[in-house]
């Protein structure tokens, strides 16, 4: 039996012609059995994908073929061949709906007015060297940090992505222009974003974790500044780094501690309703209702 595999992966780099590249990106899925999301844009290709290892080991080899994509960081997890419902390859203004596509500017190299990238190992130096100076900004939507973030991680207002410009335009934030600031997401797309965003507004000393969340996990699974579990935006909805995993969510019925988001019953509904087991059993607590997560389920990519 073939092995279950997920990739998350994202390469920015000038893309002439997108529409061409989202066609020859949706035969090439299509003839290896592929299903999840992929995003092209004039800036690059943002995806996440699941289905056999060795089709997604020759999806990668012939996707890095494309000039500029051949440095792209294919990060693989566990999958259960039911994580993503379909295959959609589509074209965008931005490959983050930030609304601000013309903020960042790309060259083959990548993202050149962003922060500076920082492996897992000079992330933790960086906080041994500044100490409580050094702050984590979570570059993710508001509820993906209730079930895990980084220790005293500022956490934004943010539904979307769309919302981070007026957030940081606010003026909430302006008394961290000259502290070193940690952006930090699923896989390092928003933040190659959101750094650039920020540096645009003002922000003096700007970082990025290289390879998000996901990079910083493999390297210190739960014994370093990450707590709690990852949400992630396919059918797995959150996983843990380890056996060791801190549980830092609270069940929006009876405040037990829990990392499980469920889906509202209401199919045309995306919010997500954060229950533990006990609670996922009576069906009115998945009634919709104000008080819901407002998630954004199977929406974003890394």
């Amino acid at each position: 039996m073939s092995l279950k595999k997920i990739i998350l992966y994202y390469a920015f780099a000038p893309v002439e012609d997108p529409k061409a590249v989202m066609l020859w990106q949706r035969a090439l899925c299509r003839s290896l059995n592929l299903k999840g999301r992929i995003l092209i844009s004039k800036h690059g290709i943002n995806g996440t994908l699941g289905g056999d290892m060795e089709d997604l080991k020759k999806y990668c080899r012939e996707t890095k073929e494309y000039p500029g994509f051949g440095k792209t960081d294919f990060k693989w997890s566990d999958g259960t061949g039911n994580d993503f419902p379909r295959l959609s390859v589509k074209v965008r203004k931005e490959l983050v709906a930030f609304t601000t596509p013309e903020e960042i500017k790309v060259e083959k190299s990548g993202v050149v007015n962003g922060g500076k990238h920082l492996k897992p190992a000079e992330v933790n130096a960086l906080v041994a060297e500044k100490g409580d100076d050094v702050v984590f900004f979570d570059g993710r939507n508001a509820f993906e940090a209730k079930i895990g973030k980084f220790k005293n991680a500022v956490v934004p207002n943010v539904e979307t992505t769309h919302d981070f410009i007026s957030e940081l335009e606010s003026g909430k934030y302006d008394h961290l222009k000259d502290k070193p600031v940690v952006t930090y997401c699923t896989g390092g797309i928003r933040c190659e974003i959101l750094s650039a965003v920020m540096i645009n507004r003002g922000f003096k000393e700007v970082y990025q974790i290289e390879g998000g969340i996901v990079r910083y996990g493999e390297r210190y699974r739960d014994k370093g500044l990450w707590e709690g579990s990852l949400y992630v935006f396919d059918g797995r909805m959150n996983v843990d780094f380890s056996k060791d995993a801190k549980t830092i969510g609270e069940c929006e019925a009876c405040s037990k501690k829990t990392s499980s988001f469920r889906n509202c019953s209401n199919l045309g509904c995306r919010d997500l309703v954060l229950l533990c087991d006990s609670c996922n059993e009576d069906p009115t607590n998945l009634e919709c209702r104000p008080t819901h997560t407002r998630g954004r389920r199977l929406q974003e990519v890394g």
